[in-house]
């Protein structure tokens, strides 16, 4: 079973181990030092940021990180995509890891999607749509994508996490489905489903680039 709760301060030293793991750091390309990780994450974890951190679990046991954010909140950012692609106005966005290399290839990855996506609509109700962009060299990242649902809808020239990449990102999108169509999701322990990474630092929000299972 699939559930998910707001990642905490306390939930950092894990977090740390899972951005060191090859197959994250590839994308993620974040300092893992206990500083660097207080410092992105820690606002999301006390409420001082508009975006959500969510450690997601397999029956219990901690396996994921997803993030999700309104594009709305992060206007610099949601502006670069708008120039590129269609976005509505009340979409949401989410970005993902699975920290244990030991459930890589399993079909989790777009379980997990698929279930986030799903609470989205009624945690966010007036989110029209999720849009997602990727890197087009993270083929297992957008592979999920895809598995879970959504359809890839354009191009864009974002600026990679890690320097080493080129800018093209591919971009894939879910609308709201009709109602009676989908169902809630998962209840969290707190009341809601919520998930993070520091915006502070995303330079203007380009940062912040979507998927990197």
């Amino acid at each position: 079973m699939i559930t998910w709760r707001r990642m905490g301060e306390a939930d950092f030293p894990l977090l740390r181990e899972w951005l060191r793991q090859p197959h994250v750091a590839r994308w993620w390309y974040h300092d893992t030092s206990t500083e660097a990780v207080a410092r992105d994450f820690g606002p999301a974890a006390r409420g001082e940021e508009p975006s959500e951190d969510l450690l997601v679990m397999l029956d219990g046991t901690p396996v994921a990180l997803v993030q999700r954010c309104r594009f709305a909140d992060y206007p610099d950012y949601r502006d670069e995509l708008a120039d590129q692609v269609e976005l509505p106005a009340t979409a949401v966005t989410i970005d993902y890891l699975l920290g244990d290399p030991a459930r890589v290839g399993q079909g989790l990855g777009p379980r997990i999607i698929r279930s986030v996506v799903e609470a989205t609509w009624a945690d966010h109700p007036d989110a029209s749509a999720v849009v997602v962009p990727v890197h087009a060299g993270n083929r297992a990242s957008w592979r999920a994508l895809e598995k879970a649902g959504l359809r890839r809808i354009g191009t864009a020239d974002l600026e990679p996490d890690n320097p080493d990449d080129d800018r093209a990102h591919y971009v894939y999108r879910v609308d709201r489905p009709a109602p009676g169509t989908w169902s809630a999701g998962p209840a969290s322990a707190q009341g809601g489903r919520v998930l993070g990474r520091t915006y502070g630092e995303m330079k203007g929000a380009a940062q912040w680039h979507g998927s990197r299972l």
